[in-house]
């Protein structure tokens, strides 16, 4: 098995994630492309600094006109599903989360069975028949409070959801809009077949690891939420391995080899600086951020104040390939302005003009790509 340094992996991978690190302006064909690239890009409800989706795609292709997302979604360009969270995903692999709706149509991830009143169920799909892409606002219900102790035409429209029985048309505001999958999804996409388990695990492992770059068989299946960890993931990929997509690689820390598509030349020259969302593709398998990074990631929304270590909201600053600092961020879309709460360097990374000039630029490109006039620090 061939080698490769840690370093080497290093910069290999961040290359791999394709960041901007100069001003741009997307455009909605822009969106679409990086998310195929990506294979997924994960939603998050939070809007501190900005959302998840857009924190993401903006590192990759600048400033790009909001309501995009929802015009792909509804154009049937993208769709949203269950993948490695709830992401967006291209419409290509519609086909291949046709398995996985089978797997969600009894129970959701949680573990909660879908026990539904017949009734309201179908109150639910009539209404979206006869109006169109709704909003779960559009419905009245009950529900006592609590996380998931939602109104039962909630909890219906998220199975129907799971069970790809709907499909999300966009989002007002932030809120999905549900519809029938047929108004949404194009007919190649819809009349595919579902493929069989073996199918879809090959064919999401496969996507896994050429959008990562480079992935241990560990990460695969955290990416791809599939049970029984690299054990489970081992067979899938010897069977890639032997049809020649892609090639395992030793890494000189005699950690784990990585999986990596059968054509990537494992380095890279990544320059510039990208202050990464706390929910990108790059540190979602926290273990290899460890290893790779040196770099141990810490998402503190949901502590109270008086735990938080770095901050309520905190993107990773990544200057060239090392993760450097943590910036905890704030955008004040009132006045305008990107405000800079804290600012903490790695251990053993030293302050220099060369940083603070990058990390400037890095805020007054975000911020611009947010639609902010100024960055306060």
């Amino acid at each position: 098995m061939e080698s490769v340094s840690v370093a080497q992996l290093r910069r290999y991978v961040v290359a791999h994630q394709g960041y901007a690190t100069r001003f741009r302006r997307g455009k909605a064909a822009d969106v679409a492309a990086a998310i195929h690239r990506l294979g997924c890009v994960q939603l998050d409800s939070i809007s501190t600094v900005g959302r998840a989706h857009r924190l993401t795609l903006s590192a990759r292709i600048g400033a790009y006109p909001e309501p995009a997302v929802s015009k792909l979604l509804k154009a049937g360009r993208i769709f949203e599903y269950w993948a490695h969270e709830a992401c967006l995903l291209p419409i290509e692999d519609y086909p291949l989360f046709k398995r996985r709706m089978v797997h969600l149509r009894e129970h959701h991830w949680w573990g909660r069975k879908h026990d539904h009143d017949p009734a309201v169920k179908k109150h639910v799909l009539d209404a979206i028949r006869e109006h169109g892409a709704l909003p779960t606002r559009f419905f009245e219900g009950g529900g006592g409070g609590g996380m998931w102790n939602w109104k039962p035409e909630k909890r219906i429209l998220e199975d129907l959801f799971a069970a790809g029985d709907i499909a999300v048309a966009g989002r007002d505001g932030f809120q999905r809009l549900y519809d029938l999958p047929e108004r949404v999804i194009p007919r190649e996409q819809l009349d595919a077949p579902t493929p069989t388990e073996e199918e879809f695990r090959r064919g999401y492992v496969l996507r896994a690891v050429r959008a990562r770059g480079a992935l241990t068989e560990s990460g695969i299946a955290e990416h791809c939420r599939f049970q029984g960890g690299a054990r489970a993931m081992r067979p899938i990929v010897d069977a890639l391995r032997d049809e020649g997509l892609v090639r395992r690689v030793a890494v000189d820390d005699r950690g784990p080899p990585v999986v990596v598509p059968a054509d990537a030349e494992v380095d890279g020259a990544p320059r510039g600086g990208v202050l990464v969302c706390p929910f990108d593709n790059l540190v979602w398998d926290r273990a290899f951020l460890e290893r790779v990074f040196g770099f141990t990631h810490v998402i503190e929304v949901y502590k109270p104040a008086p735990q938080r270590v770095f901050g309520y909201y905190v993107l990773p600053f990544l200057l060239h390939d090392r993760l450097v600092g943590r910036a905890d961020l704030k955008s004040d879309r009132a006045e305008g302005v990107l405000r800079v709460r804290a600012f903490h360097l790695e251990p053993k990374v030293r302050r220099s003009e060369a940083l603070e000039a990058a990390l400037d630029r890095a805020l007054r490109r975000l911020a611009g790509a947010l639609g902010l006039d100024t960055v306060a620090r």
